[in-house]
């Protein structure tokens, strides 16, 4: 399409094409011009210098019409280029907003189904072992003697475990202190428990003013933390962990804050963390600001700002 532009535009290139001439070259034409003008006017009477001459003009102006065309060419490939890098800028920008709506449903589709999965797993399995838990209380209440009393103790045991296990199942695929108690309540006991695992001194300060956030708004801060607080466990080697929730007229504001060994972030494998990069695209798509302040040795910050207009769509 362009090389189709451009050939039917070199047809229409004319003299008025000159104007486009940069001064250096208009310079040196018009300066060999005045020497073969004065030459002409010194030899008026010697013909062959006027024939000389006049070739000299003629040669003069096809070469400014050459110079002409290729400025002009110049200028057409310079337009298409730039009309192809908008295209191709405008092609990006719907792309990546495809792209980010897709991260977001399937960030939101995941959420569903592990909300339903919790469910059934309280309800179902639940319910499951609670019956045979209650059948197995009933069995040690008339079998006790050795050795079925002690099998039946150790079923007892696995029983327990299994109960155990499904509940933390249950907790970590939806939080029921954040349905139930809101988002305050659920981040201080996640961090205070993950902390006491880890053995670190934790300080957490929430604002009650976030209990008000909208379900969706409060599972995506959560897992945000979640995810960051698991970084800290695992590579910050930090002994202290600061979280502060707070909230103004304007926006809703997390801090989580560590004392560990910090990281570089021009370092390309925190750039292209997917960690960092799924914290990141919760937060922007709640309209929130999303940032990372760290240096090797001096610990991490991670901050989050979330405008309480886009919190409470």
């Amino acid at each position: 399409m362009y090389r189709m532009e451009t050939t039917e535009s070199e047809r229409r290139t004319g003299w008025g094409s000159l104007r486009r001439l940069p001064s250096p070259v208009w310079a040196g034409l018009l300066a060999v011009l005045v020497i073969v003008l004065a030459v002409a006017t010194i030899a008026e009477r010697n013909g062959r210098l006027i024939a000389m001459a006049a070739v000299c003009v003629a040669l003069l102006a096809l070469v400014a019409r050459m110079f002409a065309a290729d400025a002009a060419r110049q200028r057409r490939l310079r337009e298409a280029a730039e009309l192809q890098a908008a295209e191709f800028e405008k092609l990006i920008a719907v792309r990546t907003r495809e792209l980010s709506e897709l991260s977001t449903h399937l960030q939101e589709f995941a959420e569903k189904e592990k909300s339903e999965l919790a469910k059934r797993l309280h309800d179902e399995l639940g319910g499951l072992l609670t019956a045979a838990k209650m059948d197995l209380s009933w069995l040690q209440s008339r079998v006790n003697t050795s050795p079925y009393g002690e099998r039946l103790a150790q079923l007892g045991a696995v029983l327990d475990e299994a109960m155990n296990l499904k509940r933390r199942v249950v907790e970590e695929l939806r939080p029921s202190l954040l349905d139930h108690f809101g988002l305050p309540t659920a981040l201080r006991a996640h961090v205070e428990s993950v902390c006491s695992k880890a053995s670190l001194d934790c300080d957490v300060m929430m604002s009650d003013e976030a209990e008000t956030l909208p379900k969706e708004c409060a599972i995506a801060l959560f897992r945000v933390i979640q995810e960051g607080l698991t970084n800290v466990v695992r590579h910050a080697r930090a002994k202290q962990v600061k979280l502060a929730l707070t909230a103004d007229s304007e926006r809703y504001l997390l801090l989580l804050t560590d004392d560990g060994t910090g990281m570089e972030m021009n370092d390309s494998r925190f750039r292209w963390s997917h960690g960092l990069a799924g914290m990141r695209h919760r937060v922007e798509a709640l309209g929130g600001k999303f940032t990372i302040e760290s240096s090797p040795a001096e610990g991490t910050t991670l901050r989050v700002e979330v405008p309480r207009k886009a919190a409470a769509q």
